[in-house]
């Protein structure tokens, strides 16, 4: 898919199916963790999504060597992030921990991403951003304690938690850091680059995992899981994602992580047959209100400006 493509659509609508494709992710995570070991799913799906990405990024890689060898660094600390660290530690954090705890600290990205952009880009978010922000993470937490305060009572932490919490602030920080990319590595030539380096740094402790007992099964489950999560959660959502925030910058991006759970309760009402209830509805009304408020923002800026 070409940048030039992704550029003609909106960024707001790349989001939205960034974090649908990522509701999946956890919810498919989470399902299968019992059967198909976390870093072998990592490494699989990144094995895959480049092998289909391939064909296109080649030529755009070649070109673009010279400009990847000055910006070495930069990419290696993207790959380990984005590609290598937040997927892995995601899918080790859901072999233990609850649903509801590993929603309810990824809603906190947003927050990390804004306060991150502020301490090395000063980059600061306004007050109305700010109560967008909060606003929408007031509809994520009511969605998560079912409308009953009571229920934070009843929360428990799990040892997975701590690898949810770290790839939070890893995914944070591969966030800020795409900023720092220059406009000639965006795009194929970046995912490429990434998915190479990334799933290298994979590559032991994957082996590590299978010789210790847990190798990755060849089975229906693994071969539709690690499909899905090729095409839909890594190729798709990695362009879709860098792309609108080159775009809209840090800040804007990351409120949208707050649609994951919403996204993840739909998931399991078309696919459990759950029924949604009263605080689904206004938790969901919530966080649509609050990114509306926080965009308008700076679309009323860049009219100001104009």
């Amino acid at each position: 898919m070409q940048t030039n493509l992704l550029d003609r659509a909106s960024p707001y609508l790349l989001l939205v199916l960034t974090t649908l494709f990522w509701a999946g992710n956890i919810n498919l995570g989470r399902a299968i963790s019992g059967e198909v070991p976390p870093l072998g799913l990592s490494f699989w799906r990144w094995i895959v999504a480049f092998a289909c990405l391939l064909p296109f990024a080649y030529k755009p890689m070649q070109q673009q060597w010279a400009t990847l060898k000055s910006h070495l660094w930069l990419v290696l600390a993207l790959s380990a992030t984005g590609v290598a660290g937040f997927n892995s530690f995601v899918y080790l954090g859901l072999q233990s921990t609850s649903a509801t705890n590993g929603v309810l600290m990824q809603s906190i990205s947003p927050v990390l991403i804004i306060l991150l952009s502020t301490l090395f880009f000063a980059d600061k978010a306004n007050l109305q951003q700010w109560i967008g922000v909060l606003v929408s993470l007031a509809g994520v937490g009511v969605i998560l304690i079912q409308g009953d305060i009571h229920t934070l009572l009843t929360l428990s932490f799990q040892t997975g938690d701590l690898w949810v919490i770290s790839a939070i602030i890893i995914w944070a920080i591969y966030t800020v850091l795409l900023r720092k990319l220059p406009p000639a590595l965006k795009g194929l030539p970046f995912l490429g680059y990434s998915m190479v380096f990334g799933t290298l740094m994979i590559l032991p402790f994957y082996l590590l995992e299978s010789f210790n007992g847990r190798p990755m099964p060849i089975t229906t489950t693994s071969i539709m899981a690690v499909t899905y999560v090729s095409i839909f959660a890594s190729l798709l959502a990695f362009l879709f994602w860098n792309n609108a925030t080159s775009r809209l910058g840090a800040n804007r991006t990351g409120q949208f992580i707050h649609l994951l759970p919403v996204f993840g309760l739909t998931i399991a009402t078309l696919i459990l047959g759950e029924r949604l209830q009263g605080f689904h509805y206004i938790g969901i009304i919530l966080v649509a209100s609050g990114l509306v408020l926080a965009n308008l923002t700076r679309r009323q800026a860049l009219v100001a400006k104009a």
